[in-house]
């Protein structure tokens, strides 16, 4: 056996377990070097989420966005159009690379997420309005517009589910706040027409590596031996116990009303799940987690390691409830807050992909203004 089919065993098991493997990134080389296509063909890769930070990354590096730029400066765009011109040129294009996979999967994978401005992250209609924008620049059935899980993104996804527009819930931390996110994803499948229901696919992304960086710093901080012996515990534990809450929120009467109309699982997605720590295993995130109609979004370093050194044990998830909720009392004992923890990070994260999304529109300015006064001349 090659060392490729080596890869694509580990992988496929992985698959087989009822784990979608998603890539983490997308750029513009990606789309141009056939990248994206060889992930999909020979490492299981079955979508693609973006963010603000990865977009700005992508156009910090090389000339790919070089002759885009050329014409919009022709066109004399403003910033934002031409932030939306770039970005949702990609999406498209990764949307018709992974559109086999979606129709082999009747439409439940294949899908390419692009996220609102999360600069707006706190004003509902606003967010709605840029989320309808996206869907219709996009004009891809299986893209996935994100909207963040704040206080006024819950009614956003409920808005945009009612109108036929498929969603990645994203920049979820907290137990509480998740059960709200199905909330309003099964609020907006009741609104929905009766036509929309059958065909509306969602996904929750619940952010793990994160936790573990925020609570780890703190238990550093405190220093002693039982500190010491729950590094590296809460982030695994939160996404388990957020798992216990989606079997027990799609198992109720409510959900079987949808589910009797057609209506598809809310499928909980994992995203951040690189190790952050060089001390973890860097595979900890993807085989920990393990457990049917789940999504696991990874950089592409991640995969590799999964690929070249991951374990597949089956079912990682079931069983771990009880030894989960021991791991936030023993944080507790410490004195560190989970509430606390949870506002941090949802606070942080809307922060720093505000600040990507600056970044995005720096980076484009700096390189529009040249392109412009080329264009003139």
């Amino acid at each position: 056996m090659t060392a490729q089919q080596d890869r694509q065993d580990v992988l496929a098991q992985l698959t087989g377990e009822d784990v979608s493997i998603w890539l983490d990134d997308i750029s513009r080389d990606r789309l141009t070097s056939g990248n994206l296509a060889m992930l999909v063909k020979d490492f299981h890769v079955r979508g693609v989420t973006s963010n603000p930070t990865i977009f700005a990354h992508a156009m910090e590096k090389g000339t790919a966005y070089d002759e885009q730029l050329g014409d919009l400066a022709l066109r004399g765009v403003d910033v934002g159009e031409a932030s939306r011109a770039l970005t949702t040129y990609d999406i498209r294009w990764a949307c018709d690379v992974l559109r086999p996979v979606f129709d082999a999967s009747d439409g439940v994978d294949g899908k390419v997420s692009i996220e609102v401005d999360p600069r707006l992250a706190a004003d509902t209609a606003k967010t709605i309005a840029e989320a309808r924008a996206l869907a219709w620049l996009v004009d891809r059935p299986n893209v996935y517009i994100k909207i963040p899980a704040t206080r006024a993104g819950l009614p956003a996804i409920s808005t945009c589910l009612a109108e036929g527009i498929n969603i990645n819930v994203t920049l979820i931390f907290s137990l509480q706040r998740y059960e709200e996110v199905i909330d309003a994803f099964m609020a907006g499948l009741e609104a929905a027409d009766e036509a929309h229901v059958a065909t509306l696919t969602s996904v929750a992304s619940f952010f793990v590596s994160r936790v573990d960086t925020e609570v780890d710093r703190r238990l550093d901080k405190i220093g002693s031996d039982e500190a010491k012996a729950l590094r590296g515990k809460a982030a695994i534990a939160n996404a388990r116990l957020a798992y216990e809450i989606f079997e027990q929120h799609f198992a109720s009467a409510r959900w079987q009303e949808l589910s009797n109309q057609g209506a598809r699982l809310q499928r909980p997605l994992w995203a951040s799940t690189s190790a952050k720590d060089p001390s973890f295993r860097d595979t900890m995130y993807v085989e920990e987690l393990i457990a049917p109609h789940t999504v696991n979004t990874m950089p592409e370093s991640t995969m590799h390691a999964m690929a070249d050194h991951g374990v597949v044990r089956g079912n990682t998830i079931a069983g771990t409830y009880d030894e989960a909720r021991q791991v936030f009392a023993d944080l507790e004992e410490l004195g560190i807050s989970y509430n606390d923890v949870v506002a941090v990070l949802e606070d942080e994260g809307v922060r720093k992909f505000a600040d990507s999304w600056d970044g995005v529109g720096k980076t484009i300015s700096e390189q529009l203004d040249p392109a412009k006064s080329s264009a003139a001349t």
